[in-house]
Formats: C-alpha cells, structure tokens, sequence
C-alpha cells in the first residue's frame, strides 16, 4: 500500500479513534532521543516540522526554548495546544498550521528537530528542505524510521504508533542521511540506529537518529 502523507491522509488520520484523545496524548512522553541529543546545547530558536500533538514542542519550551511549532493537521494542532494548556505552558509554543513541503519560515532556527514526519514528499527531500532551516552554528535533529528488511507498506495508521512496520517511502537508512549533509556545510556530531519498545506496542520501533552542527 503506498501511502501519500498528504493533508487529506493526515487529517483522516487525527479524526480516526486510535488514543489520540486528549486524555491519551496528556500521558504520552516526548521522544526520548530529543532530551539526549539536546541537553548540552544552549536553549535558543527552535523548530519542531511536523509537531503532531505537541509532546517534543512542549518538552522544549519547558527546558527554555522559543519554539515554533508546524504540522498540517488542525486537530493535531488543537490537541498540541490543549495539552500546553493543561501542562501550565501557555503562550510558551507558536502553533502554526502548514503544509512543510511549501512552508517557508521567516528566520533561521539554532535548532531544527523532526521525529518521524512523513509529508507528502520523499523523506530524504524533506530532511534536505529542513536542513536549510538551521542557522549557521546550530544544529539539526532528525529522528526517522530505520529502513530494515521488516519494513512493509501494509497498515493504516502512520508506523511510529500503531504497531506496524513503516512503510518504505516513510523509512530511510543512516547512510542515506548522512551522506545528504555535505560535509563542508555539515558535521555530524551522532549517527545512530537504536531499536525500542514502547508499551502497548507489538513490535519494536528500529530508529535512525542523526544529529548534524551546521558550519556556514
């Protein structure tokens, strides 16, 4: 099955009845590569492209970044907001309701972070189109779906939360992501596949993390 990740995919996606109520979402922990590849950097800009319901958005507003905030979904983007509500954060995210394959923000960001969007576009294009949003000195993170001999195009729901492998348009290699950051523009302070388990989830998640400082 191939899927188109467009607005119509994802807004049938975030009115379907899969646990991402409110109450659901309230519990559920921001990825938790985000703290680990952040946490010796200096709070500044950030951008979250394709924020979902807003956990990594919030847990970055929390440890002092300015923080803008993107996904295509308005039902998303209402239970992003609630929950920053509820969480005592207020004011504290810019919430911005766009399509990341035309989007153009209005400045550079000391920290450009994804985990596990899929537009309606290849991946490793979207990771190139983002990168461009990195301000010089600062740092992308990108957290994708590994491409592994497991990897199917079957099921319905997006693959980081309902038990399926991704389907391969939706997953990348390391290698491929690396080799996308030319060197004399990038270095590459991690790269690494991971493999985990979330509770409730049949089988595991095969990660790829990257994290790149941006030269010029």
């Amino acid at each position: 099955m191939t899927h188109a990740f467009d607005k119509d995919y994802w807004d049938q996606h975030w009115h379907q009845p899969h646990g991402h109520s409110p109450a659901a979402m309230a519990g559920k922990p921001p990825n938790p590569y985000l703290a680990q590849a952040t946490g010796d950097l200096t709070p500044g800009s950030a951008l979250d492209a394709g924020c979902g319901a807003g956990a990594e958005a919030i847990w970055l507003a929390a440890h002092g970044w300015q923080v803008t905030a993107v996904d295509i979904a308005p039902e998303a983007l209402a239970l992003a907001a609630e929950r920053e509500a509820t969480s005592g954060m207020s004011g504290r995210v810019r919430w911005i309701e766009a399509d990341l394959t035309v989007w153009e923000p209005d400045k550079r960001f000391d920290l450009v972070t994804t985990h596990y969007a899929h537009p309606a576009m290849p991946q490793l294009a979207f990771y190139d189109r983002i990168s461009a949003w990195v301000a010089p000195g600062g740092t992308l993170l990108i957290v994708g779906h590994l491409h592994t001999s497991a990897t199917t195009g079957h099921g319905h729901h997006p693959p980081a939360e309902h038990g399926h492998h991704p389907p391969a348009e939706a997953s990348v290699t390391l290698a491929d992501i690396t080799a996308g950051l030319d060197g004399t523009r990038w270095e590459i302070t991690s790269a690494e596949e991971h493999v985990r388990t979330i509770p409730g989830r049949p089988v595991p998640l095969h990660d790829v993390v990257v994290r790149a400082t941006r030269r010029t």
